[in-house]
C-alpha cells in the first residue's frame, strides 16, 4: 500500500488557501472550518510519514498522538484545541442556541483560526523536512 501523506500534505496546503480565500470574502465560518480541515489533514500527513495511520477529527489528539520524533509542543496541541471548536458547529445550523451558523463566526474567529493552522502547517512541514 502507497504512503499517501505528501497528498495529505498537499491537500492541507490547499484547504489553507481556501481559508485564506473564505477570510478574504467575508466567509469566517468557511474560513474557520478550512483552517480547522488544513491543521487536520497536515498532521494526518505527518503520522503517515511516520508510518501510523490517524483516525478522527481532533486536531489536538492527532497531535498529542504524534510518534516521540515528531512531538507537537503543548502550545500546539493547545492552539489546536481552538482549532477543534470550529469542526461542527461552523456548518451546522443546530450547533448553536439560534441562528444559522455563519452569524456566530466573525474576523476575529477567523483570523484566530488562520493564526493557529499556520503554526500547526509550520510545524508539520519542518517535522517532514526532518524526517
Amino acid at each position: 500500500m502507497a504512503n499517501r501523506w505528501a497528498d495529505w500534505y498537499a491537500q492541507a496546503q490547499h484547504d489553507l488557501e481556501h481559508a485564506r480565500s473564505a477570510a478574504e470574502a467575508g466567509r469566517f465560518d468557511w474560513t474557520c472550518f478550512a483552517a480547522h480541515q488544513a491543521a487536520e489533514e497536515a498532521v494526518k500527513a505527518l503520522h503517515l510519514r511516520h508510518g501510523q495511520e490517524a483516525w478522527g477529527h481532533v486536531v489536538a489528539r492527532l497531535l498529542a498522538t504524534l510518534p516521540a520524533e515528531a512531538a507537537a509542543p503543548t502550545a500546539l496541541i493547545d492552539a489546536g484545541r481552538v482549532l477543534d471548536t470550529f469542526y461542527i458547529p461552523t456548518r451546522y445550523p443546530d450547533s448553536h442556541s439560534e441562528g444559522p451558523p455563519f452569524e456566530h463566526y466573525g474576523r476575529l474567529q477567523g483570523e484566530e483560526a488562520l493564526r493557529h493552522a499556520d503554526h500547526v502547517i509550520a510545524f508539520v512541514a519542518e517535522a517532514l523536512a526532518e524526517s
